[in-house]
């Protein structure tokens, strides 16, 4: 009889331990600046998605709610040279809840996304609500207009010193893992200076909207 509780306590523990480790696996990681990464559509946290006919005020809502997106640049790479390179980067327009617009990043010279900015420095930044819990809850594929995302081109540039305190701000309160990456790599500020601006949030083709229309936008 023992054996047997001994036997029915390891299966007991056993079991628990599983169901810890499941959970543990499944559960979402904490993201940055005190919130969960793609958690932007719960109630509490997400704020509603502007009317699809305010295309400026869109394209400000997806960059504030992005922590990340895909950044075109055309490559130095000898094998494909000047052909189109895409690389995904962290970025943040500011602080949660108290965003500019402008699109930070924080680089570093050995980035291969960096060597091709540096002789060319045009480039074009896709941003969409696939990266929070939107398109999933509406059951729209991140493919789908109805799943939003947005274009902004421009040039990419290292901020200057009076814009430096923001941008580092913008980015640490967002992604703190930044403030322990290795100074050999020399990392900088800069941001994207938006010329261009196309918001694919509906059907019927891209909405296109000036930059001065969008940073004009007041963002609630």
């Amino acid at each position: 009889m023992a054996g047997l509780s001994r036997g029915s306590a390891r299966a007991l523990l056993a079991a628990l331990l599983a169901s810890t480790l499941l959970a543990l696996l499944v559960s979402p990681a904490r993201g940055r600046g005190g919130r969960d990464h793609g958690d932007w559509d719960e109630a509490s946290r997400l704020p509603p998605l502007p009317p699809r006919e305010d295309a400026a005020r869109v394209a400000r809502f997806v960059t504030h709610v992005s922590d990340w997106g895909a950044l075109a640049t055309i490559s130095t790479l000898e094998a494909v040279r000047g052909r189109p390179f895409a690389d995904v980067l962290s970025l943040s327009d500011g602080p949660p809840g108290a965003g500019s617009g402008v699109p930070y990043f924080y680089l570093s010279p050995l980035q291969l996304s960096v060597s091709n900015l540096q002789e060319n420095p045009y480039a074009t930044l896709t941003m969409t609500l696939a990266q929070t819990n939107f398109c999933k809850k509406h059951g729209f594929d991140p493919q789908s207009p109805l799943c939003v995302h947005i274009m902004l081109s421009g040039t990419v540039t290292k901020v200057n010193e009076t814009e430096m305190d923001i941008a580092k701000h913008s980015l640490f309160i967002r992604h703190p893992e930044m403030k322990t990456w290795p100074s050999s790599h020399n990392w900088f500020f800069a941001k994207l200076n938006i010329t261009n601006i196309w918001v694919l949030d509906y059907f019927g083709g891209p909405k296109i909207v000036t930059p001065e229309e969008y940073y004009n936008v007041t963002v609630q």
